[in-house]
């Protein structure tokens, strides 16, 4: 009986020693629903609210664009100072759609490799189609920077601050990212 009890103390000992070693279970990251908008609601709405625009330029089969929907634009901070400072567009780099701004028609085009383009995403990267990139345009869509790859929060928001806070206009970001 000696023997049972020691084992069941050790036991309990050893249980409870457990509990102390094993890290309390971290909270989950809140993910925050960012409203996008289309090409043409952000330009609707630029017209009696102006606000700089980003544009995400994405393909669906793309797994870095999928990444960063879930680890960059889900991140509370990017959301927040997205949906605050920015009119934020998706734009599928392969939608089939036609977009009309500024005077011209924008549409898909077939390419020779079996796949097409539309030609607004074309002309927003010139012609240089990597997936995902981010456009960045003042209030009058004027190109303030194009930005390919994948982005953690940290350097998106970076660039965030880079265009809201208008350094461009004083500074490259290279200059700008090695003095943050």
């Amino acid at each position: 009986m000696k023997k049972l009890l020691s084992f069941g103390a050790l036991a309990g000992f050893l249980a409870i020693s457990m509990a102390f070693m094993i890290p309390p279970a971290q909270p989950a990251q809140e993910v925050v629903e960012l409203k996008w908008y289309t090409w043409e609601e952000a330009m609707e709405l630029n017209k009696t609210n102006p606000k700089k625009i980003m544009v995400d330029v994405f393909t669906d089969w793309c797994g870095w664009c999928k990444k960063m929907d879930k680890a960059t634009f889900a991140s509370p901070e990017v959301a927040e100072y997205l949906a605050q400072n920015f009119y934020p567009v998706k734009l599928n780099a392969e939608q089939r759609g036609e977009i009309q701004f500024s005077g011209q028609r924008f549409a898909y085009v077939e390419t020779d490799n079996g796949r097409g383009i539309h030609t607004l995403a074309y002309a927003l990267l010139d012609g240089k189609m990597s997936y995902p990139t981010v456009v960045y345009l003042n209030e009058k869509y004027e190109r303030i920077m194009i930005s390919p790859g994948y982005k953690e929060p940290d350097g998106m928001m970076l660039e965030l601050k880079f265009a809201k806070e208008e350094r461009y206009l004083k500074q490259s970001f290279e200059a700008y990212r090695s003095e943050n």
